[in-house]
């Protein structure tokens, strides 16, 4: 069982930086790949990011790519999501998920969520 909490949400204003944190519980943080997904209201839930077990390859979203970062400490259980440029279409909870195939792309299921946090991008 991996427990998963997210950190780091909050309002900005279009232009600004944010960087979401995601605590794993458990000793089994780098068996899993790890992806960060949001959902707006209204809207599915859509993949934003994601990362390898050891961190060394990565995926993005055509609409986050060159703005958005993923990145991973498998010291500290935490993967990280550092958002630059964000735009008003930016605004979703966010989410981290873990994954025990091991992929780094997009999937439609995942074995472990965390509870989500709020990002607002006002314009």
């Amino acid at each position: 069982q991996v427990q998963l909490v997210e950190s780091g949400g909050g309002l900005v204003q279009a232009g600004d930086s944010l960087r979401l944190s995601c605590v794993a519980s458990g000793r089994t943080f780098n068996h899993y790949a790890m992806a960060w997904l949001r959902q707006s209201p209204g809207k599915e839930r859509e993949f934003v990011a994601g990362t390898s077990r050891s961190g060394l390859r990565t995926s993005y979203a055509d609409s986050v790519k060159g703005r958005f970062t993923i990145s991973r400490d498998n010291a500290k259980n935490t993967v990280y999501l550092q958002m630059n440029s964000l735009k008003p279409e930016d605004t979703a909870i966010y989410y981290c998920a873990a994954d025990a195939s091991g992929s780094w792309y997009a999937r439609s299921q995942y074995e472990f969520w965390g509870q989500g946090t709020q990002v607002t991008v006002s314009s």
